[in-house]
């Protein structure tokens, strides 16, 4: 049977049926929703006529399909070979008619095959171009603009059928110009394939960006304009009228192309670092970079997440196979001139003030910075310094994590400082990191003083104030300023011991003590103070050595470190005496007072207190004189003296002010006239509780609770007291300082044996027995003998006599005018 010949024109048909089948529509609608008549759709549809190619894009674009592998089958339609002839002599086929449409252009560079991440960022990209038609991708150098670009528009091509266009625009190429808008147009127009006599060549840009627009019009297109320098550079070469689209990559933001949507590419996540870094070196689950985690771990940090430094530390691996991952680290921390290129390239195109900026920048300690840290750096004003740090935000020199505040990529950071070492001289340098020394102390000092505490703080003589520094109209602004900035602080203080920065040293810790009692715990600021010392002795300045001596002591003895602190100040009393000074001898004084109390002393504790009054009276400081009057009220009440507490307690309260908290002295009161006056009692530890807890300071607030507890046993509130010592305590463990638990035990003991919970109170006597040695808190080691005495008399009557006479000893060895305090917390 002889098999029936199918033609090209046939077969068009019906595979455009098949379109049509997708489409779900019948002729009419088909025809109306690509624009074509319906009597001509029909022809098309059975075979009739062959339509032209355009018609074959409309129908293909309604139903989303490629129409690249029809274009072969429609030329062959549309130019039917001739029939054979008669003779044997063979007839070259005819060519084309001139007129017919070239295949569809495609230039764009191969899309990486292992793609990472930026699920998020693609969807904007797409998203941007259906939406608005352009879209600008920027980030900073080796960010992945240019692979992201690419990988969209691949994802484009079978809606943008007509042409795949890319253009480098050398924005940022090392050694070469940016290209000129008008040879990039001569370029766009060549890949179109638009005849040279369509294009003007005279006129200027506008004319041959005219042509550019009108024959995107008739197109369906994706152009990918990468490595753009600026908006100049790429307005001409945006499509205008029609359907086609452009993805542009820069550097920079193109913020004068204010109707482009952008999207700012930050660097990956470090999953997709780790993901990117194992794709791109082809290492098979379990191979090198399983077997060596912590090596990788450092690969990853190294290359700050990055792709460009990811695919660069991959190349090598792939490259090398008998590497392992630890000889990869090493290699890598050689040096960075792959990214010196990349970042040189967009340092170089900024303005001279700009340049010199960023490489100071490189020399900012701690992990962010802001326009404050700028200025100071660069020694410009403040509206300067925004202004170019915009600018340098702009060009992805510079990221900003959180308004108003700045920091550099790792990779870029070791860029500014190579640069700054290879540009600016050593004197210069120096220089600079000392402006930033100064700001910091000096706008530390400034916050602290925002922040209440009792002694006033001496006035910074650490460098010259800066031009500009932030303002702290309340304690919440000055605490927030601290919270910030702590690491940076951390950081800035390391750098000023690096850099012998004596006076910085000594002073800079000294500003920190309000903040970090409210927040950072002892033992960092024990640590702080050590270096303080260092540099004061290197210094031998007789105040600083003072102060330092003091206030190390002072740090020492909140963590419970009391025979160091009394060292320490020992050591500063002779050098205090000797400055003349009223103000830091009443802060020694206070601070020795508050140390003898606890190791048990009675006598000389009421004599320094009264000292302190006196100084601080005469210095002009009325809030601290009556913190000096609170401390001799908590004294004599702990001494079983609750009516002349009371007296002292209110004496105190009337010198501080209304404005002053006058914790202690609202505490003392509070307890004094608990059993007497109980609401009056609860009012003014509510008012200290309140203060406590305004202030943020968790110590004072955890006391506050402790003797709340204390005052409500005394009022028989005994299940309320249990509740404000657990409270308390709750407090202490969240902040880790065991050391303080020793202030409170005894008193919560008191409240569970009269609360009738006796094997409680033993239990706290027994852990601030095994708490007071290792303090030096004789007084509470006493209290806790006698207290245990309490619970056991009953019980164990020749135990509860082994307690009372090991309290006796204590209190013997410290002072024979000693005697037991009556249950009341210190």
């Amino acid at each position: 049977m002889r098999q029936r010949t199918t033609y090209p024109q046939d077969e068009l048909a019906q595979r455009l049926r098949l379109l049509q089948d997708l489409s779900g529509r019948g002729v009419r609608a088909l025809a109306r929703d690509t624009g074509l008549s319906s009597s001509s759709l029909s022809r098309y549809l059975s075979g009739q006529t062959v339509p032209p190619w355009p018609a074959v894009l409309e129908l293909c674009r309604l139903v989303k399909r490629d129409p690249r592998p029809l274009r072969p089958l429609w030329e062959r339609a549309a130019n039917p070979l001739p029939a054979p002839p008669k003779t044997s002599r063979q007839v070259a086929p005819p060519s084309p008619p001139a007129d017919a449409p070239p295949p569809p252009r495609n230039d764009l560079p191969r899309d990486v095959p292992d793609f990472t991440g930026r699920e998020q960022a693609l969807a904007e990209v797409l998203a941007a171009v259906r939406a608005d038609r352009v879209v600008a991708v920027d980030g900073m150098a080796g960010v992945g603009k240019t692979s992201l670009a690419v990988h969209a528009a691949h994802r484009l091509t079978a809606d943008y059928p007509d042409a795949q266009l890319y253009l480098d625009l050398h924005g940022f190429t090392d050694g070469r110009a940016p290209l000129d808008p008008d040879d990039a147009l001569r370029a766009l127009l060549s890949a179109l394939q638009v005849p040279s006599e369509k294009v003007p060549q005279d006129g200027g840009v506008e004319r041959r960006a005219a042509v550019w627009r009108a024959e995107l019009a008739r197109l369906r297109a994706v152009i990918v304009l990468d490595n753009a320098a600026d908006a100049a550079q790429v307005a001409p070469l945006l499509p205008g009228a029609g359907e086609s689209v452009a993805i542009i990559t820069s550097r920079n933001r193109l913020l004068e192309l204010d109707e482009v949507p952008p999207v700012s590419l930050d660097v990956l996540t470090e999953a997709e670092s780790a993901e990117l870094l194992a794709r791109a070196s082809g290492d098979a689950p379990g191979g090198r970079l399983a077997r060596e985690p912590e090596q990788t771990a450092e690969v990853l940090r190294l290359c700050g997440n990055l792709p460009l430094a990811l695919r660069l530390a991959a190349a090598r691996l792939r490259h090398r196979p008998g590497w392992s991952i630890g000889i990869l680290v090493e290699r890598m921390a050689e040096g960075a001139s792959e990214f010196d290129t990349a970042f040189g390239m967009s340092v170089r195109q900024l303005p001279r003030d700009q340049r010199r900026l960023f490489r100071l920048l490189g020399l900012i300690p701690g992990s962010t910075f802001t326009d404050y840290v700028a200025a100071a750096v660069a020694d410009v004003p403040l509206r300067t310094a925004r202004a170019m740090l915009e600018d340098l935000l702009d060009a992805h020199l510079v990221q900003q994590p959180a308004e108003g505040r700045y920091r550099l990529h790792d990779l870029v950071r070791g860029h500014a400082r190579r640069a700054t070492a290879e540009t600016d001289s050593a004197l210069d340098r120096e220089r600079a990191l000392g402006r930033v020394l100064d700001y910091y102390v000096h706008t530390a000092a400034a916050a602290d003083a925002a922040m209440p505490f009792l002694t006033p703080t001496r006035p910074v003589s650490a460098g010259a104030p800066p031009a500009d520094l932030p303002r702290f109209p309340h304690r919440d602004a000055a605490f927030f300023w601290f919270v910030t900035e702590y690491t940076n602080l951390m950081a800035v203080f390391a750098a000023a011991v690096e850099a012998g920065a004596d006076v910085h040293v000594c002073e800079l810790p000294r500003f920190l003590r309000a903040f970090f009692a409210r927040r950072c715990g002892t033992t960092h600021l024990n640590a702080l103070f050590e270096q303080s010392l260092t540099a004061a002795q290197h210094l031998g300045d007789p105040r600083q050595l003072a102060e330092a001596h003091s206030d190390l002591g002072f740090a020492r003895y909140n963590a419970g470190r009391m025979a160091e602190a009394a060292a320490a100040y020992a050591a500063a009393a002779p050098l205090v005496a000797a400055a003349g000074d009223p103000l830091p001898r009443a802060e020694l004084i206070m601070r020795r007072a508050q140390l003898r109390w606890d190791e048990g002393d009675v006598e000389e504790p009421l004599t320094l207190f009264r000292q302190a009054r006196e100084l601080y009276a005469t210095s002009g400081c009325p809030v601290s004189a009556a913190d000096a009057v609170a401390g001799e009220a908590w004294a004599v009440l702990q001494l079983g003296e609750p009516d002349e507490a009371a007296r002292l307690a209110r004496e105190a309260l009337d010198l501080a002010g209304d404005d002053a908290p006058a914790l202690q002295a609202q505490i003392t009161l509070g307890v004094a006239i608990a059993a007497e006056e109980p609401e009056a009692a609860l009012a003014h530890l509510d008012r200290a509780l309140a203060a406590a807890r305004a202030d943020g300071h968790k110590h004072n607030e955890a006391w506050c609770l402790n003797c709340r507890g204390v005052a409500l046993r005394r009022m028989g509130r005994f299940a309320d007291a249990l509740a404000a010592h657990r409270a308390a305590f709750a407090l202490l463990d969240d902040l880790f300082e065991e050391h303080w638990k020793i202030h409170f035990l005894n008193g919560y003991a008191a409240t569970c044996l009269l609360a009738g919970l006796p094997e409680d109170a033993l239990r706290l006597y027994r852990e601030t027995l095994a708490l007071a040695p290792r303090t030096g808190r004789r007084f509470e080691e006493a209290a806790a003998h006698q207290g245990i005495a309490d619970v056991l008399d009953d019980t164990d009557p020749a135990a509860a006599a082994e307690h009372r006479a090991a309290a006796a000893t204590l209190l013997d060895a410290v002072s024979p005018s000693t005697s037991p305090r009556p249950g009341i917390p210190g």
